[in-house]
Formats: structure tokens, sequence, C-alpha cells
């Protein structure tokens, strides 16, 4: 044996004894969990599902110097070794340093695994595992100061409903009961006995009766009677009204009076009332209100049956305005009417204009590296309607970084943008929308100046006219009737020049034009329940077909131009479906697919760079970086600074699966693979390789994995990736699959804000 062998087996077993010297006579150290054996129920029917991550989650304690979960530790308890070997001052540097890096024990005792196998019994018990057993055993190895448990688990027989019992039909209420019962998969004979899916019950019926008049019905005033012991393994249910509830909690309630107050920011005001449709509207002035935003956003009617989510949609609709910091809806008997709810509703306003500055650092892939600066400036009420008027201000200083670089000569890039946004579709009805959600119209200008002092100044300009709408809760369109960018290649260098000469692709998609367009996004975002949720966006738009249309009906042939200047022709495509699905607690397999496709025609050869595809970075696939790759198995060449030009193409393809997991607190780690790259449509001599092919397009793929940490506060995700290249799509000189040349040379690391998708 070595001297390095026999002093590493030295030092774990003098951590080893370091970290339970301390513990009293009949403490024992918590070191996990050893295995948890959950056997088959047995009448031989599966395990119902949820029942096995109820169990983990009930035992899952976590010991000293945890990694992610109970099963996995740091290999040195520092924690544990400071706790037993260091003392603690009052004061200093030591103190300071002991509080930091101690530990207290975890103990057996604190586990407390003869309570956890009670709180196995009662998941069995809930679950309709009524014969269900549960035991543990304390796993000791040589030192008997440590014990790692085991959790043996017998679920015994399953359950299930053999009949239901309803509320006999004498009354309206019992009526609406029976009628939401029957409907419900949970109170159906031969399902599977659970209390959770009961209680889900209980509140979806107490929901459904409540939107019906019955306001002060609640989930506790149904009760289950359950028996087993008419059949084995069969409970018969009963579903009945508690004995003890007041006559008025089971009135059926009509809506009287509706009174809207509204507030002035800085209180006070002279009012002013005038009777609509929707009530009374009492406003304090002076104060600016359209006469039937109110109205349009009140979902009550007096003289109706009384609806909970009536008021619901009533707050949410007031509250989407976004011209109110205060809102508060009550309902109080009438005293002269039985069985009437008056409605009171209290709103006050927010202060009109909000400005927002936002300071950040951008580092490219480019070696531009620089400060930037956001100004925004935001009127919420500018006609009275909820009409949204934001001017934003932006502005960024880079300079490239690098041998052979002059600092002297740095980049630039200054806009100024403004919207103008009305909460309603100024459209035609026949659009299909959703009465429950707001719906916009915005209209946009823009205009951005950017200078690359070693290529170029370019000047573009954008006005657009969009609608904003929701055709169902899960469902939400933006359809942009009319978009007109116009880009001025104002200036231009030498060595731009000398790029544009070289590839005459690059030199079409950055000519000066026009690009007229309409563009369609449709998303579809849902969660299906806890445990899986689902993303999909697709979006299509077109660019110069109206106006070459019409220049064709004119008899114009050859180029066409718009105001004496080329417009660009193209269609475009492009979709994303993002899949969650939690695996156990708050962990998370998240996977992504993207593709698009871009082809110019007509009045253009090329499409515009602007709209062009690029992977690489932050967001996509993380072992390289933006522009790195592509098109294809086309490199540039490693003389050539500027190539990254090159990297673009009109088809893309992206596939990314992420593990992402809890810590610490807010600190989660993930682990992730990707692939994608993008490709030609057209072919380009300046590029060979960089034509979509089917022969090569699975070895074109660049693949990466890595990982991550992520600080989630909430509203906001610091997060950092480290990309490991596991395969490049060019020829780097090095044979195989995994060619990357060296280890160091395939690391990427990336500092961002949010999830990657």
């Amino acid at each position: 044996m070595t001297a390095v062998a026999a002093l590493a087996i030295a030092a774990i077993g003098g951590w080893s004894c370091s970290t339970t010297k301390r513990l009293g006579t009949d403490d024992i150290l918590y070191t996990g969990v050893k295995k948890i054996n959950i056997a088959q129920p047995t009448d031989s029917t599966p395990l119902a599902d949820g029942v096995a991550s109820e169990v983990k989650d009930a035992v899952n304690v976590a010991p000293n110097n945890s990694l992610i979960s109970p099963y996995v530790r740091w290999p040195i308890p520092l924690g544990l070794w400071v706790y037993n070997n260091w003392s603690n001052p009052p004061s200093g540097l030591k103190h300071w340093l002991y509080e930091k890096l101690v530990a207290e024990p975890v103990l057996i005792s604190d586990v407390r695994p003869e309570v956890r196998v009670k709180m196995i019994d009662e998941i069995l018990d809930n679950n309709g595992y009524f014969r269900g057993t549960a035991s543990y055993r304390l796993i000791q190895g040589k030192n008997p100061k440590k014990a790692r448990i085991s959790y043996y688990i017998s679920p015994g027989p399953e359950y299930r409903i053999s009949s239901v019992e309803l509320p006999s039909d004498t009354s309206h209420l019992h009526h609406l009961i029976d009628s939401v019962a029957r409907k419900n998969r949970y109170l159906q004979p031969g399902s599977r006995y659970c209390t959770d899916s009961l209680s889900a019950t209980r509140i979806r019926i107490a929901n459904a009766v409540r939107n019906r008049g019955y306001y002060f019905f609640r989930p506790e005033f149904i009760e289950y009677l359950a028996d087993s012991t008419l059949m084995p393994q069969q409970i018969a249910l009963r579903v009945t009204l508690a004995s003890n509830i007041k006559p008025q909690m089971l009135a059926r309630y009509t809506t009287g009076t509706v009174t809207t107050r509204i507030h002035r920011n800085q209180g006070g005001g002279t009012p002013d009332t005038m009777q609509t449709r929707r009530g009374t509207l009492i406003q304090m002035k002076p104060s600016r209100l359209r006469k039937e935003l109110i109205p349009e956003c009140i979902r009550f009617r007096t003289g109706r049956t009384f609806s909970v989510r009536q008021m619901n949609q009533t707050q949410t609709n007031l509250s989407r305005l976004g011209i109110f910091n205060g809102i508060e809806i009550n309902v109080i008997p009438d005293s002269t009417k039985s069985n009437t709810l008056n409605v009171e509703i209290d709103c006050t306003f927010d202060k009109p204009l909000e400005a927002s500055i936002e300071v950040n650092a951008t580092s490219k892939s480019n070696s531009y590296l620089g400060p930037g600066i956001d100004l925004r400036l935001t009127n919420h009420n500018v006609f009275g309607g909820g009409e949204q008027l934001s001017v934003d201000l932006k502005g960024s200083y880079e300079w490239q970084t690098g041998r052979g670089r002059n600092s002297v000569f740095n980049s630039y890039e200054v806009g100024l943008s403004s919207s103008l946004s009305f909460p309603r579709l100024l459209a035609p009805r026949f659009i299909p929308r959703s009465r429950r959600e707001l719906n916009w119209t915005r209209i946009s200008l823009s205009a951005d100046l950017l200078n690359r002092p070693h290529y170029f100044s370019m000047a573009q300009f954008n006005a657009a006219f969009t609608y904003d709408w929701r055709a169902s809760r899960h469902v939400s369109n933006s359809l942009t009737l009319f978009k007109l960018t116009y880009i001025n290649l104002m200036r231009t260098t030498a060595e731009f020049d000398s790029i544009m000469n070289a590839n005459r692709a690059i030199a079409e998609s950055f000519r000066s034009q026009f690009i007229p367009q309409m563009q369609f996004n449709y998303v579809y975002d849902r969660a299906f329940d806890n445990n899986n949720s689902l993303n999909w966006q697709f979006t299509l738009q077109e660019a110069g077909n109206v106006f070459w249309a019409i220049y064709r009906a004119c008899g114009k042939k050859g180029e066409k131009e718009l105001f004496g200047t080329p417009f660009s022709q193209f269609v475009k495509g492009s979709t994303q479906l993002v899949y969650n699905r939690r695996l156990w607690g708050d962990h998370w397999l998240v996977s992504r697919v993207a593709v698009g496709a871009a082809h110019a025609y007509g009045n253009s050869s090329q499409v515009p760079y602007s709209e062009q595809f690029y992977v690489g970075g932050a967001n996509s696939i993380r072992a390289f970086t933006v522009r790195s790759i592509g098109p294809g198995s086309y490199r540039v060449p490693q003389n050539q600074i500027n190539g990254y030009f090159d990297q673009t193409g009109t088809f893309k393809f992206e596939m990314n699966v992420e593990y992402r997991f809890p810590i610490f607190g807010p600190l989660h780690g993930a682990v992730f693979i990707d692939s994608g790259n993008v490709w030609l449509l057209k072919a380009d001599p300046e590029r060979p390789g960089g034509e979509l092919k089917a022969g090569s397009f699975l070895k074109d793929l660049a693949l990466g994995t890595g990982v991550g940490l992520r600080v989630d506060i909430g509203m906001l995700v610091v997060r950092g990736d480290l990309g490991i290249g596991i395969h490049a799509p060019y020829d780097t000189g090095k044979r195989g699959y995994y060619n990357m040349t060296k280890f160091k040379d395939s690391l990427a690391f990336h500092l961002a804000i949010g999830y990657p998708f």
C-alpha cells in the first residue's frame, strides 16, 4: 500500500469518527434512506398512481450534507466535522467561520421513523388500502452511532366503491348535487376509494352549486358515509348533507342592486352618479373614464341568479384593465328583500404614469462586450378606457475584445419605440374571441440605429398593427395585419464590402430593402394536472406577397420596388413544442423540439439576414456559442474573424432534454442534452456542406450536454449553464462521433436570466 493510499484511508476514517464523537449515549446519526421497498397489492392489481410518490415524500428527510436527495450525500461532511471538533468562541473570525460552516447532526430521533410509518399507514388508508402495513429497520454499519433507514410497505388489497347513494331529489339544491355527482368519475361504482378524490369532488360540487345561486354553500356541508362491512374489499358510499347547517346557508339567492364606486388615486373628489346597463356607477371627479368601460367588465345581472363565477370574472376583467391599484367586491344580503344579494364594487385608480429604468451588460459571441440602458415611460389610461401608451428608449455601447482589436473602434446601438394599446379588439365581430379574457389592439412605431465601425452602419424603421386575443382559456392568438420594416444600409467598410463581394447570398440578405409583412402566432398552453403541462407555439409569416400581387395585376414585371427601394418577398414558419413532466417532488423533466423554415422567391433571392435562423447560446445548444455552428457541416475558415455572418440558415431543427432538481432553498440544478443545427434550403457554393440533405441530416446535428445552476426566487431566475460539446457538425480533424479536439475547447459557459424554455 502506498503512502498516499494509506493517508487517504486514514483521512476517511478520521472524518467518520469525528462526526459522531459529540453524540449522546443513545443518539444515532441519521445518514439517509437505504431503500423503500413497496410490495405489490395482494390482489395482484397494480399500485395506484401517485401512492408511491406520496410514500416517498413522507420519508424524504434530508440527512446532513445531502446532495439532491436522502439517497445521495456529499462525501465530506464538513458541517458535522466543525460541529464535533471546533469550539465556538463568543466573537472573532473563528466564531464567524463556525456559524457559517457548522451543521448540527440530524439524528434518528429527529427523523422519528415510527411516526413516518404511521404517516404511511394513513396514506394507504386514504388511498383505499385499508389492510396495508408499514415498518422500518435501522441499517447500521461498522460505526454503531450511524444508521440508515429502510422502509417496508405492504399495501394489501385495494378497496373499491361498490355503490353510491346520493341525496333524494326532493329540492332544487339536491337536484343540483345529484346532477353534478353523477357526472363525476370518482363517484362511480368500481372506482378506487380515495379520500383526496372525494375531497376534490366535494369542492367541485360546492363550486357548481355556488355558481347557481347558493352563495353561502361550502364543501364541508357535504359528508360521506362509508360502509366496508357489506362486501369484502368493497365500499358502500352515501353522500349526504351535514345536519347542523343553518337554513340561510342553503338558500338560493338572486342578484339585487349593483353599485360601482371609482375612487381617485389622491382620494377625495366630487361624486358623479350615473345609471348604466350594469347598475349604478359613482365616479369621483375629476378623473378620466370612458363611459362604457366599467359596464363592459361587470358580469352581474340584476334579478338573475347570483353566481360566484360572475363575481370572479368581474374581478378579473377590472384587474386586467391595468388602471386600478385596488379592487374590492363585497356581497351584502338585502335587508328588505329575502334571498337577495346586493353587490358593491370599489375601485381605486392607480397612478397613470409609470417610469422604469433597466441597466444591463451584454457579452456576445462576436467578442462585443458592453453596457446597455433601457428607459420606459407608460401611461396606463390615455383616453380613459385603459389605453396604454408606452415610449421606450434603448441604448447600448460595446467594444470588441481580443488580440489585434483597437478599442477606439467601438460599437453602439440606439433605439426609440412607442406603442399604443387598446384593451379591446378594434376589429369585425367575426374574429372568435373569449369574453372572459381581455383582448388587445396594438399600434407600434420604432426606429433603430446600429453602428458596427469595422463593418457597417444600419438604420431600421418599423410600423405595425396587431391584434392579441384569446380564443379560449388555453389558446391565445396574435395577428399582425400589417408590419412594414425599412432597412437602410447607410455605410459599409472595405472589410465588409469584401465579405459581401465574396458571398453574394450575404450581400443580398444585407441590402437596403422594405419588408412588408403579415404574421400570425398561435399558442396552446395547458397544464393537464400538477404533473404534466404542454406549450405549443406556431408562427407563420409572409412578406411582400400582397405588394407583388398588386404590381403583377398592374402589369409590372422584373424587380418591383416600393418608394424606389426593392421589397423582400418570402414565407417563413416556425413551431416549438415544450413538454414538462414532474418526476417526483420538485424534480422535472423538460423536453423541447423546435423546427423552422424560410424561403425567398419572386422579388427576392435571399431571406433578409434578420429573418434567418441561427443556433447556439444560452437558450439553444449550450455547448456552442451563438452563431458558431452551421449551416450544415460548413465551417468558417479559421482566419476569417468575421465568419459569424455566415452562420445562419433558412431551416432550423433543435431538440433539448433537461432534468431540473432542487438542491437547497432557492438553489436548483440541471443536467441537459442539446442537439440541432441550421441548414440552407438553397445550395450556396461559398458555404459547401450547408445545404439540407436527408443523407447527412443526422451527422450534421451538433450534440452537447452539460450541467447548470439556477437561483430561483420566484420573480427572477438567474441561470448559469456549462455546456460540454460532444459532436461538432463540421470536420474537426478528429475521427469518430466524439470529435472535439480538446476537452477544454469543448466547454462553453452561459449566464442568463430566466429558464431556457
